[in-house]
């Protein structure tokens, strides 16, 4: 089946398109540039649809947040077909402009261009899927929390794309092991830290590099830190004194969050979601945090502009 046959025939949001472009341009770059290429196509068609939308009257007796959610998901097949025709031309210019640094000889890293197509991939799917659940949203429960505001202030400075540019190798390596997007996991990173402006220090100001919250139990063998924090006792915060892990990196800490999702069967239903809201879901009803509005934070910061924006910068 042709690259073109690949993207026309798939649903837009069905999410294994993107698991199935990040492994072709793995295992073979050049193969994969002329999906990932049709990819960016369709989303710049896609935001002209938007546009167009945006600028039509909504007021008519059929218009309703239901009507223009399956109109959002009907612009976004159309922009996938016409990207997949390959009639305007503007794919084969990405491919061509991407393709420079994959040649042999270029002085780009290759490892380096192929870390930025995934992300440019990664990004490209967090906004389509964001196009959508916004529309969602829109009838749904209001998903607020202060975790997010405090994340959401952090990230608008610009410390976002800094973390993200920190974490996102660690972020890429603990995904493999769990079969979720690496995205997920640095979204849930920045809610644990506030875009790593509030990661747990040590009494002497040292880093914990405990980006994701984890408690040291009975069973930790390394360093530990105490500190103050907040948890929900029948959906009451109450401040406590808990001891949390220390690690010696980042990749300690993402290595250390795989191994717990993957070795306890509690969190079996997080392994493998390629969906945002059913990620934040599952790791709320696993237990992973006390806060009630745990997946509500979570899933607006996955679905949301700083995470897309550092994505692609």
């Amino acid at each position: 089946m042709k690259a073109e046959d690949l993207n026309a025939n798939r649903f837009v949001l069905d999410q294994k398109t993107t698991a199935d472009l990040r492994a072709t341009l793995r295992k073979d770059p050049q193969a994969g540039l002329k999906q990932v290429a049709q990819q960016f196509e369709g989303l710049m068609l896609q935001m002209m649809l938007k546009s167009m939308r945006d600028a039509t009257p909504q007021d008519g007796l059929t218009d309703s947040d239901q009507t223009r959610f399956f109109t959002t998901i009907m612009d976004q097949q159309l922009a996938q077909n016409l990207a997949a025709k390959g009639s305007l031309g503007f794919a084969k210019l990405i491919e061509q402009q991407l393709g420079r640094s994959l040649l042999p000889g270029s002085q780009t890293n290759p490892a380096a261009a192929l870390e930025a197509l995934q992300k440019g991939l990664v990004a490209q799917q967090a906004a389509s899927s964001a196009a959508a659940g916004g529309a969602q949203r829109v009838s749904g429960t209001p998903m607020v929390g202060d975790g997010v505001a405090a994340a959401a202030a952090a990230g608008a400075s610009g410390n976002a794309s800094e973390f993200v540019n920190r974490v996102w190798p660690h972020a890429v390596e603990a995904s493999t092991a769990i079969g979720v997007p690496p995205q997920f996991l640095v979204a849930q990173s920045a809610l644990e830290s506030a875009w790593g402006k509030s990661e747990i220090r040590s009494s002497d100001g040292s880093p914990s590099y405990n980006l994701f919250g984890i408690k040291a139990g009975s069973s930790w063998q390394g360093k530990t830190v105490e500190v103050m924090t907040t948890e929900y006792v029948g959906g009451v915060a109450q401040t406590v004194r808990e001891k949390f892990r220390v690690y010696g990196s980042y990749a300690e800490s993402f290595g250390d969050y795989a191994r717990l999702i993957k070795g306890n069967s509690r969190f079996s239903a997080v392994l493998g979601q390629q969906d945002g809201t059913q990620f934040a879901a599952s790791l709320q009803q696993s237990g992973y945090a006390t806060d009630p509005l745990y997946a509500d934070k979570l899933c607006r910061i996955i679905n949301g502009p700083t995470l897309r924006q550092a994505l692609a910068g």
